[in-house]
């Protein structure tokens, strides 16, 4: 590991902790907000800077990703930053090809069909050193920041990741990767294991290059049910938490809040609530003060406005934002939207959003 070497940065001091410290259950002033694609298509400038090279080489360039992950933050007081990546490096760093085609999303050529195709992906041990890019990419971040908000790195969970490998993109019904499941769950499991073994230390490094925090995303939590989720999910979930913390320990870096967001997984709240996150990240379907009940007060919870909700009047924005910090409460809590920002969304609203929940939550707290 070169965390040895990295943990000599002198990064800036950090000037605002609230997302820190609403992530470890501390009490804030008022309620910390980020958005999930905060850097997206949505904003202008964004497009600008992602129409020179195609989508993988700019997340292979760390100063394309930097500007990228600093431009929502030059327009709007979000109160935490989130490395500009994709979930799918890390399939990619295992050996298989992925591109971006307009209009359809992710693609791989040739996915996972057999279970001997297994033997063509790579050491999981590789990836980390496969993906020093996003390295470099974090630690330039970190310190262009200068300490305004905290950077969090993220990755996506080994059933998310497994999901896209099988299908060959995007899938309604994740049919093929459920079939594995069903039909070889021996190789299922062989493949989960690898993807949590390429995962831990990727997650490290990211914390040795200077993420303050890291998000896990289950995005495709909702085609499981109870069962399945908990036989192929939940326990890699669970395993990726737990050996990134003693990872962490063992290599001399402080421990960083984790979350864990899995979209449509309101069956496995209680579950996700105990598997080693600080913070639980709910989707738009999910009521705020239910889920609350169900988790317990020793998590944090971060969500969950509906992305959608962003194309409504200002003003409408401002009630909805209103209902849900009531709903949510004002502590143990980060706002977000229940999933990414949406291409066609109008910056000015994104603005709109943020602002209402840092004048909504100080006025909760007078109350």
């Amino acid at each position: 590991m070169e965390a040895n070497g990295l943990r000599l940065q002198n990064f800036p001091e950090l000037k605002n902790d609230t997302f820190l410290k609403a992530a470890w259950g501390e009490e804030t002033d008022y309620t910390p907000v980020w958005c999930m694609r905060q850097a997206g298509r949505y904003l202008p400038e964004f497009r600008e800077t992602r129409s020179t090279q195609d989508f993988f080489s700019t997340c292979r360039s760390p100063e394309a990703c930097c500007e990228l992950t600093l431009q929502p933050l030059r327009r709007f007081p979000l109160d935490a930053a989130i490395i500009f990546s994709d979930i799918l490096v890390v399939p990619q760093a295992l050996g298989m090809e992925v591109t971006m085609v307009p209009g359809k999303g992710p693609t791989f050529p040739e996915p996972l069909r057999e279970e001997r195709d297994l033997e063509r992906l790579r050491d999981p041990a590789t990836v980390a050193s496969e993906l020093d890019y996003v390295f470099q990419a974090i630690t330039l971040t970190r310190q262009q920041l200068a300490g305004r908000v905290p950077l969090i790195g993220f990755a996506g969970a080994p059933w998310t990741l497994m999901t896209y490998m099988i299908e060959g993109g995007s899938s309604s019904t994740m049919a093929q990767a459920k079939r594995w499941l069903y039909q070889r769950p021996q190789a299922s499991h062989k493949l989960l294991g690898m993807l949590t073994d390429a995962l831990v230390p990727y997650l490290i490094g990211q914390v040795a290059a200077g993420a303050q925090a890291l998000q896990l995303f289950e995005s495709h939590a909702g085609h499981l049910g109870p069962e399945l989720f908990g036989k192929f999910a939940l326990p890699y979930i669970r395993d990726v938490a737990k050996r990134v913390k003693a990872g962490l320990q063992k290599e001399g870096l402080a421990p960083v809040p984790m979350i864990i967001f899995a979209k449509d997984g309101h069956f496995a709240l209680e579950e996700l609530a105990q598997a080693g996150y600080e913070v639980v990240g709910l989707d738009w379907t999910v009521a705020p003060k239910k889920a609350r009940e169900r988790v317990g007060k020793t998590v944090t919870l971060q969500g969950n406005l509906d992305p959608c909700a962003l194309y409504a009047s200002e003003e409408e924005i401002g009630r909805l934002v209103q209902h849900m910090l009531d709903e949510f409460g004002p502590q143990r809590y980060i706002a977000n939207l229940g999933h990414g920002l949406y291409p066609d969304m109008d910056p000015e609203h994104v603005g709109a959003f943020v602002d209402a929940v840092h004048k909504h939550s100080r006025l909760l707290r007078q109350n």
